[in-house]
Formats: structure tokens, sequence, C-alpha cells
């Protein structure tokens, strides 16, 4: 049996201890022992020392909340600084689809979520509907019950089946319900180990000043004690809603969307998450073809908005909800609207809306100067779509004059690296290699205004150019041609170069980009952005390049499926993981590890290898293409090379770990390695010996990243082998991993380098930005004409493909 501790500094009490106490008072005393212990408190089962906790699949870490409460937050990254919140549950998030019951497992599911911000150290207030609908349920099965059982047995199980259940009063299913539904509460909140308490409020405990003060009073006190409390109106006596009823300033309790907002602005609460059946606002009615979420709401906005019916039951609509969502916003509360039946993302919709994700609509005051991310990638499709059109000399004309600016700004460009490069230096949040990534010289940008020249060249015959023609019967020809791929998000770390050499690929490829660079290199990536811009404009063309400058989160723009074609990580192996992950639909081309393989063979040339296996590894460890394993043939053991393999990294300082086999052959070795699918991107590599090509081939199958791996060799026999039989994007005979790039393959430069088996591989420039489409022509040609009693005959004749571009 799991055992549960608790842990304050050096005591710990065995919740064995509280055996003594029953019900509600043990939940209390437990609760209240949670709120009184020291900052550094923490709960959680098994082990007693831990810094993350899980109840059910739902992690959460203990931390400080300090919050003073005034204005409403302005961004959604802000929401997890909300140390009180209220959590209001429609009815139909509440409510079965029959209107008559509960919906358990999502009712579940809530107060899992409350339970876990609960023990955050947050102060949690559920406003609550579903009395009436588990009221009708228990009067529903009571009239049944009540029927004789002389008239069940003489009516037939068809007409009992069709028994007519008279019309239920609201207020007689309240009373009933009332009570059902806070035992289900508290049985659902004991799981873990909180305790609820219900308050039934109406109208007159606002308006009443003596009955508000005493409600505020219960309140703090219930929220000091660490208890949740659950607020419903009081529907078995409250007189029904009376329009236009709102005293100034005060808004009425005529639904729980208004009390809701009410008891936020009375307790001061941080934040109100409003859960319905939708997924929040939207611009037109929802489920319409041109209906588009609203993510953030400002006051003064309620033109924008369609009001659409109201749901299956509640009193409230989403007209309603939005009144008291923008009185709790002039009142300092936030608030999000969401949907709470159907929760998107992980489906812990509370949770989520508390960690800052791009979930239901935001309440903002602040309206941000520029374009929101959607507006940024609808004006990329466009653009994009524009760009496509231009002749493929007016393309390349953007690219030239951009290499140009790359030139003429440098000494603007290097003063902005130099600021970046400062900040990143005083915070210490890069490690070395990153820092290098960040670092542009003189050196760096002449190569980029080579590389963009490069691409401009080689982009005259890439948009619209014609693959394949065939004349699939008499005047009717099929071709297909080369289109742009459409919009594509570009996510890079650290690295400024990234943002001209990726806009120019985009460029001449034709398609609509978004660009998200890393915090790190902010300063650099404006101005090479506003060059960017400059540039587009030589052909009207400036919005195809977007930067996103907004608080937007990775994860939320990997959400953008409809906006966006194709996700292109450039960084780290980690980012390129969190990418897949976070893409909902959309495709992405990355690359894993860049772990890759130089393998020195018996017959390899001493002049060679030590050249090679230096440049592989140190001319620029932070690179992707650079060597981290060294495979050396077990002949070259103890060898006058191996000597020289060894004092060569010896003197460019780089740290060897020893793999099995290479430390086994040692008394004295250097540190064994950790894991043989490292990549470590400093001076550092494992060196590990092999029996000869064909094991070291199952080496790099087995421990490699597919990205690039390389041999030694004077044999053509063995290097032929290696190079057929190595599954890599890139594989090279005698020459360094680092030639594996776009710019030294003459791409000019590159989006990428991909270890992916689909559309693209390797170094990805111009070409893996490409998709096709397929054109026919014809002349009043019908299927049924080919048929077998039809007058015509598929011919399928392949054309000469012309060499011009034509789109």
């Amino acid at each position: 049996m799991r055992k549960w501790w608790l842990w304050s500094g050096t005591k710990m009490l065995h919740r064995a201890a509280l055996s003594s106490c029953v019900g509600i008072t043990a939940r209390c005393l437990l609760a209240h022992v949670r709120t009184t212990a020291s900052s550094n408190f923490i709960c959680f089962p098994g082990t007693p020392h831990q810094n993350v906790r899980h109840w059910s699949n739902i992690p959460f870490i203990t931390m400080p909340l300090m919050r003073s409460h005034g204005k409403p937050f302005a961004h959604r990254s802000e929401l997890k600084h909300a140390k009180r919140i209220v959590v209001k549950l429609g009815s139909a998030v509440v409510t079965r689809g029959d209107e008559c019951g509960l919906a358990l497992g999502r009712l579940a599911s809530i107060v899992e979520q409350v339970s876990v911000l609960q023990n955050q150290g947050r102060e949690m207030m559920i406003v609550t509907s579903g009395a009436v609908a588990f009221g009708k349920q228990r009067l529903r099965h009571e009239i049944l019950l009540s029927q004789s059982v002389r008239q069940a047995l003489h009516s037939g199980q068809n007409q009992l089946k069709d028994m007519q259940v008279p019309v239920l009063e609201a207020r007689a299913c309240a009373a009933a319900g009332q009570s059902g539904l806070m035992a289900l509460y508290e049985a659902m909140f004991t799981q873990y180990s909180i305790c609820a308490a219900q308050i039934l409020v109406t109208n007159l405990d606002f308006h009443d000043e003596q009955k508000r003060r005493n409600l505020n009073g219960t309140l703090h006190e219930l929220l000091r004690m660490n208890i949740v409390p659950i607020i419903n109106t009081n529907d078995a006596v409250v007189p029904p809603p009376e329009p236009n009823s709102d005293l100034q300033g005060v808004i009425s309790i005529k639904d729980n969307d208004s009390l809701a907002a009410r008891l936020a602005v009375e307790m001061k609460a941080d934040l109100i998450i409003v859960l319905s059946d939708v997924e929040g606002l939207f611009n037109s009615p929802p489920g319409s073809d041109d209906a588009k979420l609203i993510d953030i709401f400002y006051p003064g906005d309620q033109q924008s908005v369609t009001f659409g019916t109201k749901s299956r039951v509640g009193m409230g609509g989403m007209e309603a909800k939005v009144k008291a969502a923008l009185w709790a916003l002039q009142g300092g509360t936030s608030v999000v609207i969401a949907n709470g039946t159907y929760p998107k993302i992980s489906g812990h919709v509370i949770t989520d809306i508390v960690e800052g994700k791009k979930v239901g609509t935001f309440f903002s005051e602040v309206k941000p100067a520029g374009p929101t991310v959607e507006q940024q990638a609808e004006m990329a499709r466009t653009g994009g779509r524009n760009l496509a059109t231009l002749l493929p000399e007016q393309r390349a004309e953007i690219i030239f004059h951009l290499a140009d600016l790359l030139t003429d700004h440098r000494e603007e460009i290097l003063s902005a690296n130099k600021k970046d490069l400062e900040e990143a230096e005083d915070k210490g949040r890069l490690a070395p290699p990153l820092l290098k990534r960040l670092s542009l010289s003189t050196a760096k940008l002449n190569s980029l205004a080579i590389g963009l020249r490069q691409i401009a060249a080689s982009s005259q015959d890439s948009v619209g150019r014609v693959l394949r023609r065939t004349r699939i019967a008499k005047d009717l020809e099929l071709e297909q041609v080369t289109v742009p791929i459409g919009v594509l998000l570009v996510i890079f770390e650290s690295r400024p170069d990234c943002l001209p050499q990726v806009s120019a690929l985009a460029i001449a490829s034709g398609n609509g980009l978004l660009l998200k660079g890393g915090k790190e290199a902010s300063n650099t990536n404006q101005i090479l952005y506003r060059l960017t811009q400059e540039a587009l404009s030589l052909h009207g063309v400036r919005d195809t390049v977007q930067l996103v400058n907004t608080r937007e989160e990775v994860e939320d723009l990997c959400r953008l499926n409809k906006l966006i074609d194709l996700i292109i990580p450039r960084g780290s192996s980690q980012l390129v993981r969190d990418i897949e992950k976070a893409a909902k639909g959309i495709p992405v081309m990355g690359h894993s590890e860049g772990i890759c393989h130089v393998y020195v063979d018996s017959e390899a040339s001493v002049e060679k290898v030590t050249r090679i296996v230096r440049d592989s590894k140190c001319e620029y460890p932070a690179a992707c293409n650079a060597m981290e394993t060294l495979l050396i043939h077990r002949d070259i053991l103890r060898t006058p090379l191996f000597d020289q393999i060894i004092d060569m990294l010896r003197v460019e300082q780089v740290k060897i770990h020893a793999g099995p086999r290479f430390a086994s052959y040692l008394t004295f070795s250097p540190s064994e390695v950790r894991s043989l699918r490292t990549e470590y991107g400093d001076l550092e590599c494992c060196l590990e010996v092999v029996d000869g090509v064909q094991d070291a081939i199952e080496h790099i199958h087995k421990y490699g990243s597919s990205h690039t791996d390389a041999i030694i060799t004077e044999n053509e026999q063995i290097a032929e082998y290696f190079l057929q039989h190595v599954d890599s994007a890139c594989v090279f005979w005698n020459t360094s991993t680092r030639f594996s790039d776009g710019y030294r393959f003459g791409l000019g430069a590159e989006v990428g380098i991909s270890t992916a088996r689909i559309h693209a591989r390797g170094p990805v420039g111009i070409e893996g930005l490409l998709t096709t489409k397929w054109i026919l022509r014809g002349e009043n040609h019908v299927v049924s004409d080919f048929s077998e009693q039809g007058s015509k005959k598929y011919l399928h004749e392949k054309l000469p493909v012309p060499q011009t571009s034509s789109i």
C-alpha cells in the first residue's frame, strides 16, 4: 500500500497519525497543516523527497505565488502567476448530453485539475451549475419507482418504456439536486486530500451590505484554511431573472456567469476561467465556414463578435458571458472563456490555461500594436502567392538586393550582434557552443552575401519548372510542374545568420515565411528582418516574410495547422523533438542529433587521417555536422598513426571519451563514455575500436543519427562498400564531415539538414522547398469517351520537357 508523507523542512508526518480524525475533520486538518507549513512545503506520494509531484498524468511543481491585485494580466504568459482563481462550470459542461444527470468523467477531470492548482499553493473557487440536472435525474427516478407495481405489470414492456415523465419544475429539481451535487464534489475532492465547502447565494447576498460582508468573510476564512469553496445560486428560492436590472457598477446575479464575475471582483480574484460548450468567442457564428476563434478580446471589440444561440442548457449564453467577463476585467480580474466539454491540447483545459497555453479566448485590456501571429501567417500566405507570380528574374533581383544590403549595413549588423553577445554573456544563459553560433563576424557576413548571390543565380528555373509531360490522348496533355509548398514556419536558436539564409531560400522558391528566432539574438534578428523587408519591397511583396515578435509560445505556433504548411526547426535535437511532439497536423522537416562518425580504415593514408579528423572535429565543433565519434580499425592500435591521431587531438585540446571496446584494450584509459549516442557540440569526442568496415557500418546504424558519416581509406572497394551501405543522409569518402552544408554543396544556403526519408534529405535548399502540381489541358474531353464502348483511346506518350520555366 502506498504511503503518503508530509514533508516540511526536517519534519515528517505519516498520514496514519491522522487516522484518529474522521470525515471532513481529517481532511481539513491535513489541509491546515499544508497551509501553515513553511514556504518550501511539498506533498507527494511514495518517497519523502522529490521536486515534481504527479497526480494522475498532470505534473506540477510547487512554486511561490506572489501577486498584488490591481490590474488584470496583459498577456497569457502571465497567467501562471495567478494566485486566486475562480473556475465557472457551465451547465453544458457539468451535465450529460441528455440533460438528465451529470457528466461524471468530465467533472472528475475538472476536480483533478483544480486539486493540482490548489496544491500548488493557489486559492481555488468553483462556481458550479448542475443542481437542476442532478435533481431532475433523481426526481425522474423517484417518479418511475412510485408507479404502482400493478400498473407496471399490466402496461406491458413497450408501454412501460414509453411512459411519459411529467415536466419537472426547475426549483424542485434544484432543491432535490443540491445536496447530491455537493456530496459528489466532496467525494471527488477527498481523493486529493482537499476539503470542499458549499455556499448558496442570491442577489440579496451581494446587495445587502451586512450579508455581503458575511459572505466575504466566510469565503476568506475558507481560503485561509485551504478549503475550496463551491458556490452556486440558490436555485430553489431564487426569483426569475429580471431583464435590465443591473445596478450601476454592480452586476446582478442573473446566471452563473454573472455570479462568477461578481464573486471574482468581490474577492479580488486574479483570474476567472469560464468553461462552456464552445471554444470561446468567434468573429462569426461558430460552425460557419468563415468562423475564426478570437484569441484575444479587447474592450470595445464587441462589434467584431457575432453571438449565436445559447447552449442546450443554462441561463446565460455567450452574450451574458462577454458582458460578465468585461465587467470582471474592469474590476481587475483576467478572464478566459474556453471549451470544457471537449478540451483541446492536453485535455486539461484548466491547467493549460493557467500555464499560459493558447486555449479559448483571453480578455485583455492591452492591445498590441502589431498584428497577431494568425494575421502574420495570413499575410505570409498572401505575400507568398504574390511572390510566386513574379518573374524568376524579379525574385532573383530581390535576393541580390538583400545580399547587397548585408554588405552595406555590415557595421550596423555587427553592432547589434555585439549587443546580443554582451547580454547573453552577462546573463550567462548560453553555453559556449551556442555563443559561437550567436556570434557574427565580417567573414561570416561576406560568406552569407556570397551564398545569397548563389541562391539568386540558381533560382531562375526553380518555380514553375516542368518535370514531366505526357500526351494522355489527342489534344489532352498533362504536365507536372514545381510549385511552392506554401507557408513555412522556421524556428531557429542562436543563429541570426539563419534569418537571411532562410528568407532567400523562401523568396527563391516562392514560399511565404514565418520566422521565430530566439530571444538571445533579438537585436540582430530585428535589423536583419528590416533589411529583408526592404529587399522584398523592391517588387511589392513586403509581407511575404514575417518575424514573430509576440509572446507566442512554440507550442501555440505548431497548432496553426490551417495556416502553416511545413515547420522547419533549426537548433538542438531537443528543440526538434519538442516541435515534432507539439506539431498538430503540420509536417516537420528536421533532423535528430548530429551524431556524425569518421571511420579510419586499416588502409587509411597517414597524411589524410589527421587533416580530415582535425577538420571534422575542431574546425567548428558546435556545428551539427562536426564529428562526434571517431571509429578506428583495431589494426591501427599501437601504431605510429594511432599515436599521431591522439597527439593531434591532445594539441587541439579535444577531450576523449573511451568507448567500451577501446577501454578494454587499455590499462589506463580516458573516462569511459556514458553513451555512444552523444552529441557533444564542443571539443569532445568518443573514440571506439571496430573490427572492420562491416563492424563500423553496424556501429553507425546502431548509434548514429543518419546525418553525416565518413570513411578514410585508400581501398576503393572498401570505400564504395561503405558509401553504398551506410544509410545516412550524407556519406563521404576521404573528406571532412563539415562539407555537409548547403553553401558548400553549392545550394547557396540551407533551411536545415534533414535526416527524414520523405520529401527532402540532407542539406535542404530550394529544391526541398518545392512540391509539384499537375496541369491538364484538354479540348472538351470527358472520361466516358474512354470507356470500353467509347470513341477515344489513351495514348500516354512521353513528351520532351522544355528547358525554360513556364507557369
